[in-house]
């Protein structure tokens, strides 16, 4: 396909232009995203931005929109190759001419696209940190027939130390920035503590910028954790929730990456592994895959994901604890970037935590990983809503009439009658009392149920009173009355195998044998909190807070917009295909709603379909209005 012609116009018939006459001709939408119309402001008049937007909020656009307002070149330093190379191929499609200066580019490749820059074809240039300090590129920046107009850090996040993924290169960026002293400074990032965005603002030398925070909720995502008992089988059962869909699995481990991705494979899954074992080829090669809708589900480590823009991914798997909410706040934010209905799913265990403590011995500031590590520990382990306190960490307030719409498993649930609990709770001090307070949580279950495991029998704890008077509740229920009484001060997890110990509150209540009256959750309540989840496909083009979206949603009973979803989605395979290019690229999936809801007629209809601008009306259009035509 070839957008040259194009592409020559747009790159500077629009400078000087309205930020909504942009917007609506080369994006295709109607309205900004909240804070995009700021940001952007702030940005086109020279004022140095830090904006924290989550993933899937519409950062890039508050650096592609101005700069095609702006005189110049804007110059972005992204982390991962990967990244550039997706975001170069998708403003492709739009009709901006950018580019990428890397390290996969052959010489010959390298030199077109730095004639290209110094031509002024180029509006956007994508470039590494490291990159970014080589002398070579440092020259052609400083070419004298160029302009830097703008200098946008993205995943800014990378240059503090508090930051989950720490990167020693983007300290060199502010060395780059007083080469280039006029132009604008915007750094973008998803997750930002108060602590963060201080570093952020100092280390890259920002003046006097402003600070957009948007909202951290991500509304169309399902909160869920469960335990990890019976890790496998939960998984499958959220696969098959979300048959045919793309999904991702993080693990903590190579190891555990290769054991699920070769244990789902044989269950027939469409599934690859990702993890820094591989070779540079095979995980470049199993990424594209992923990308471009030949397979399914990826399992991977945190090295998979910065990099990914795919917006049709509908659910994340967490099967290891994160080491701190900014990790997993970073991971299910893959989940839903389109804004359709999503999934997040965290298994937790406390084994892991011992396990990712191991990890700290190695670490240069333990106290601080520590401190982000029970960030962590306190969501997965929380019994109030998710969302609440997962915003709570940012600093972001979750008021009560937000909590009416939350889509958690701890709301869905519904309110949690108090049961009265005192002899199961004895039973279990007793329990933690006869075993010598030298066991976690699972292990002093196991006896309560008449376990007749080895350990249990060799330790002699078959023997004592405690042994087997537990029937009345299944293991799950007996852990979730753990951890009530851990909440409820009656006993405390210790030590690196989260031992159950007695406190003095435990043992004022083992002596007063007081009635004591807990939220336990029967599993009838835990079923209907799994199943309220699944929100209904094709909802959320309105979020919650009644804020309009432009895309429409076709009818439930539309059989014609059911054949044009189908259709179109056949055809946007085949041409991505064609043009080596992942679907989304073409047109995201919202779009596709809207086109099945709008039925559009002509091509100027076309301009009035959410994520359709100029270019892509051109150049699709014809295709579009044919296979609606005829479905």
């Amino acid at each position: 396909m070839c957008y040259n012609n194009y592409v020559k116009i747009i790159s500077s018939a629009f400078e000087g232009a309205s930020p909504s006459l942009v917007l609506k001709t080369i994006f295709g939408y109607d309205e900004f995203r909240p804070l995009q119309k700021d940001i952007i402001t702030n940005v086109l008049k020279g004022r140095d931005t830090l904006a924290v937007m989550p993933t899937g909020g519409g950062k890039s656009l508050c650096y592609q929109l101005p700069a095609l307002i702006m005189p110049g070149i804007t110059v972005v330093v992204s982390p991962l190759i990967s990244l550039m190379q997706d975001q170069v191929a998708s403003l492709k499609t739009a009709g901006i001419q950018s580019a990428f200066l890397n390290s996969t580019q052959s010489w010959e490749e390298y030199c077109d696209a730095v004639n290209n820059i110094k031509s002024g074809e180029i509006k956007i240039v994508y470039v590494s940190p490291e990159g970014l300090a080589t002398n070579r590129i440092r020259e052609l920046l400083s070419s004298p027939e160029l302009k830097i107009a703008c200098i946008t850090i993205d995943e800014a996040h990378c240059v503090s130390q508090w930051g989950h993924d720490f990167r020693p290169d983007y300290l060199e960026i502010k060395a780059i920035r007083n080469l280039f002293p006029k132009a604008v400074m915007l750094a973008l990032t998803a997750t930002a503590t108060e602590h963060v965005r201080q570093d952020i603002c100092q280390n890259l030398g920002m003046k006097k910028p402003a600070v957009f925070i948007s909202s951290f909720n991500r509304e169309n995502i399902y909160l869920e954790v469960q335990p990890k008992r019976k890790a496998m089988e939960t998984v499958v059962n959220c696969i098959k929730k979300h048959a045919g869909e793309s999904g991702i699995i993080y693990c903590n481990s190579r190891k555990q990456v290769e054991e699920i991705a070769q244990t789902l494979d044989k269950k027939g899954y469409s599934i690859l592994p990702y993890h820094a074992g591989l070779s540079d080829e095979i995980r470049a090669k199993n990424q594209d895959l992923f990308i471009k809708d030949e397979v399914q589900i990826i399992v991977a480590t945190i090295a998979f994901g910065m990099g990914i823009n795919k917006p049709n991914v509908r659910y994340v798997i967490n099967y290891d604890l994160p080491k701190s909410i900014e990790e997993y706040y970073q991971e299910i934010g893959r989940a839903g970037r389109d804004g359709l209905p999503s999934s997040a799913l965290l298994l937790y265990s406390p084994g892991d935590i011992h396990k990712i403590r191991w990890f700290f011995q190695e670490s240069s500031s333990p106290e601080k990983d520590e401190l982000l590590l029970q960030g962590m520990i306190k969501y997965a382990t929380s019994r109030v809503c998710r969302r609440k306190t997962l915003l709570a960490y940012f600093g972001e307030a979750y008021d009560e009439k937000s909590l009416q719409n939350c889509c958690c498993d701890i709301c869905s649930s519904g309110d949690v009658p108090l049961q009265d609990v005192t002899i199961p709770a004895l039973k279990l001090l007793s329990c933690i009392i006869r075993t010598n307070q030298r066991f976690g949580a699972g292990y002093v279950t196991d006896v309560l149920l008449g376990s007749n495991n080895s350990r249990i029998v060799d330790n002699g704890h078959t023997e004592i009173s405690t042994w087997g008077i537990g029937k009345e509740y299944n293991k799950s229920e007996w852990m979730e009355l753990c951890d009530l009484l851990v909440d409820e001060g009656l006993i405390m997890k210790t030590g690196d195998y989260n031992v159950l110990e007695i406190t003095p509150k435990g043992k004022r209540f083992l002596a007063e044998r007081t009635e004591l009256k807990l939220p336990l959750r029967p599993d009838e309540y835990k079923t209907r909190a799994k199943t309220s989840g699944s929100t209904p496909k094709n909802s959320g083009l309105t979020n919650l807070r009644g804020e309009k979206i432009s895309a429409e949603k076709p009818a439930v009973d539309d059989a014609v917009a059911d054949a044009i979803i189908k259709n179109l989605k056949a055809w946007r395979k085949r041409k991505a295909d064609d043009l080596n290019i992942a679907p989304y690229m073409i047109f995201g999936d919202k779009t596709l709603l809207d086109l099945a809801a709008k039925k559009p007629k002509t091509r100027g209809d076309l301009l009035n379909v959410y994520g359709i601008g100029r270019a892509k009306a051109e150049e699709f259009g014809r295709a579009i209005l044919q296979i609606i035509e005829e479905s």
